[in-house]
């Protein structure tokens, strides 16, 4: 039996992870309901897995602020986590933190088989693209922040995926303007 894997992203309303402009983290929208909701999905037992390029940002912001981070943040360093990556190189600066070589896929479809835990993976747009494209993601979380970040906006978070029908399984409103959605998602013939 397989464990779940979910592949929890954010987003501006428009589709991109991220911005440049001046909108500080979580495009200055979130609210006590987003965080405590953040808190308990990440106070739940589960392995975290990114690639590369997330690992080396998520590294690199909690080595500035180790102590000011939300609670859901210090939460997800504190999970073991595997990072599938070629071009990194041990050690990693994550707590509990492995490093795996090869192809994401077959890597990502051994962690199903092996782990004990659910796992989950935030961020990591492209290595997700391809677990979605393999059949390997079992939820889509898509946290919708209320922003427009047309000229600011970067990541676009969907571009260049394969075609997906969405079934969804939840949604809420979290501080009455930040919409979850969660999808399992089926390749489209």
């Amino acid at each position: 039996m397989t464990v779940s894997y979910t592949y929890d992203i954010f987003s501006s309303l428009d589709g991109f992870g991220s911005s440049t402009g001046d909108w500080g983290g979580y495009w200055g929208k979130q609210g006590p309901e987003f965080l405590a909701r953040r808190a308990e999905q990440y106070g739940e037992p589960q392995r975290m897995v990114f690639g590369a390029a997330t690992y080396r940002l998520n590294a690199a912001i909690l080595a500035e602020e180790p102590d000011g981070m939300d609670p859901w943040i210090t939460r997800m360093k504190n999970l073991p986590a595997t990072v599938v990556s070629n071009t990194l190189t041990e050690p990693l600066d994550w707590p509990d933190a492995t490093l795996e070589r090869g192809d994401a896929v077959e890597v990502v479809a051994r962690l199903k088989e092996e782990s004990d835990v659910p796992l989950r993976s935030h961020g990591s747009v492209s290595l997700n693209r391809a677990l979605m494209a393999a059949g390997l993601v079992d939820r889509v979380q898509l946290t919708i922040f209320p922003a427009l970040t047309g000229r600011t906006g970067v990541v676009p978070i969907l571009q260049g995926a394969a075609d997906f029908d969405l079934e969804l399984l939840e949604s809420r409103t979290l501080d009455g303007s930040i919409q979850e959605l969660v999808y399992r998602p089926t390749l489209h013939p």
